[in-house]
Parts: C-alpha cells; structure tokens; sequence
C-alpha cells in the first residue's frame, strides 16, 4: 500500500494603494494494492470455472432438448448465464489489468462494470425467454423423459459445487470472482429445482411439474440480472456506492479543525473496488491549504476507507474591504484615521 499527497499555494501578495490575500491549493491521495500473484490465481480459478461450465451446460442443453424437459433446458441457460459471467470476468480482468494512457487517465477499469453490466442484460433476455416457454409448456404439457433429466441435474448439481469450490479458494478481494461465485452458487438451485421437477414426474407422473420448477429457476435468473444491473448502473451513472454515505462523509469532513465548510462534494466509483472523491473546503485563516488536504485526507481513510481523494481548500472569505493608503514614506496609515498635515 503506498499513498502520497501533494499541493501547491500562492501567497499573498499587495499592489500599490490595495491588500489582496489568495490562497490556492489541491490535495490529492491515493492509495493502490498490488497484487500481482492474487490476480493470476483469480484468472486461473476463473479459466476453470469457464471450461468447467461451458463444457457441461452443453451436455444439459442437448439432454434437455433430447429429454423434452424445460427445467433441464432452463438450467442449461442459468449455466449459459453463468458462463458469459465467467467469461466476461475474464476479459475484463485483462483489461483492468492494463495500464491507464494518456487518452484513459483511469486505464480500463471500467470494462469491468461494462461487462457486468452486457450480462445483465443477457440474464434477463434467458429468464423471459424461460418464463414465456414454460407457460406454453403449463398450457400444453408434453411428455419427459424424467430419468435422465435427474441423473444430468444431479451431475450439473455436483459441477456447480466443484467450480464454487474452485471460486472460493481463490476469491480474496476479486470483485469478479466474488460475481462468479454468486452465479455458480444461484446455479446449483437452478440444478436442485431441475432435480425436484424430474421426481415430481417419475413420482407423481405430473408433467406440469417441470414448468413450475422452470418459472422458478427464471426468477432466480432474474433476481441475479436485477442486482447486477442495479450495481452496475449506480457505477456507470457515478451514484455514491452503496457502502458509502455522502452524509456521513461530509460530517467527517466538516468535523475537522480547521474547516469552516464543505461543498461541491462528490462520491462516486470507477469500478467495483476503485471509489473516488473530491471536495472543496473553506479553511480558517491561518491553516495552511496543504497541510488541511492532507489531514481531511487522512480522516477520510481512517474513517471511511477513501485513499482516492481530490481536495480543493479555499480561504475563508474576508469580513470586509479595507483601503490601505501609505505615507510617502512607505508606512501603512489607518485609513479610519485622518492624515497628518
């Protein structure tokens, strides 16, 4: 972890018959983590999962088109969903990873909210698509072949369980492995559901069975896709992140010595694990611009976690105007005084 602040000011200075006082200073800390050996076990973990994934929601598409079962079908979409997740985690892992240019101050951080943000929307098109087939299903329900349909559910079931438990050794502070996870882990009750469907007709001979457990399994698909695309659309529109509280942040701020106000105070997020601040603060006279930036810099990471921070002082404004004549001797005269002769 390293961190720097940094600031520049201009003095006072008078023209002749006029006293101006400027003060002008920026504070700017950052904080980075480098963790080179973590992001390659991320990649790695994520590599398995997606070639893990893939491979078997292939075998669960072909067996649901071949079985006749939707919940099958729809589980080999949830996979679809989770392998685009892991494969866009992947992607723009390599381009987190690049460094920023003249032309991208932040480098490509952002990919990795876009591509979040693309499987959302792919998420919700798979569950409509569910929900409108397993309607038609409930109003004209076919025959299933439920044995193989519980045999590949089981399967996917214990798949789902080995990448989750690829996912979760190598997680750490990922926010695209954590994503993935929660996708493979909404997936094995994707692969419970198609299980239940399959018993429900070697049981009971209910075909109807397999069109409720795929409604199901299109809400869990849909409950996914709404909170990705609530996160990701906060970060892409520069909302407060969630974990934060503007509020609270002002608070801290406006509590320092020294500090008369705060405005023009902006939170927000360049990707998942990036958030970013910049604020302007009114200093008592006397403070030194420099010195508040970096004591406003280190409440805000002692308290809230903020080391990307951009502060803007400005110099308490003055009580009033004063002109200041001087003697042909160059002393500064009281102008509430009258001149000696």
């Amino acid at each position: 972890m390293s961190s720097h602040g940094h600031a520049h000011g201009l003095g006072q200075h008078e023209d002749e018959g006029h006293g101006h006082s400027h003060g002008h200073a920026h504070g700017h800390s950052h904080g980075h983590a480098h963790g080179h050996g973590s992001s390659a076990s991320a990649a790695s973990a994520l590599t398995v999962a997606l070639v893990l994934t893939g491979g078997f929601m292939v075998v669960e598409a072909a067996v649901g088109f071949w079985s006749g079962s939707l919940a099958l079908l729809a589980d080999s979409g949830h996979m679809l969903a989770d392998a685009a997740a892991l494969g866009l985690a992947l992607a723009a892992q390599r381009f987190a990873a690049r460094p920023r240019t003249t032309q991208s101050t932040y480098g490509l951080r952002r990919a990795e909210v876009l591509a979040a943000f693309v499987n959302g929307m792919t998420l919700t098109a798979v569950a409509a698509l569910i929900a409108k087939e397993a309607v038609e299903r409930w109003l004209a329900p076919g025959s299933i072949d439920a044995i193989p349909v519980l045999w590949t559910a089981s399967a996917g079931l214990l798949v789902n369980l080995l990448v989750a438990t690829v996912l979760t050794r190598s997680q750490g502070k990922n926010a695209n492995v954590r994503a993935a996870l929660a996708h493979v882990l909404s997936d094995a009750l994707g692969s419970v559901a198609a299980m239940v469907s399959a018993g429900c007709i070697l049981l009971l001979d209910e075909p109807r069975a397999d069109p409720i457990v795929s409604v199901l399994i299109a809400a869990l698909i849909a409950r996914t896709s709404y909170r990705v695309l609530k996160d990701t659309t906060s970060i892409l529109l520069e909302g407060v992140p969630r974990h934060l509280d503007a509020g609270a942040i002002q608070r801290t701020i406006a509590e320092t010595p020294g500090v008369l106000g705060v405005h023009d105070l902006h939170v927000w997020q360049i990707s998942d694990d990036f958030d970013a601040l910049s604020v302007h603060i009114v200093i008592q006279r006397g403070q030194h611009g420099t010195d508040m930036c970096r004591v406003v810099a280190a409440r805000l990471a002692g308290v809230h976690g903020l080391t990307h921070v951009t502060i803007q002082p400005e110099p308490a404004p003055p009580d009033d105007l004063v002109q200041v004549r001087r003697s042909e001797g160059g002393a500064v005269l009281d102008p509430r005084k009258p001149a000696l002769p």
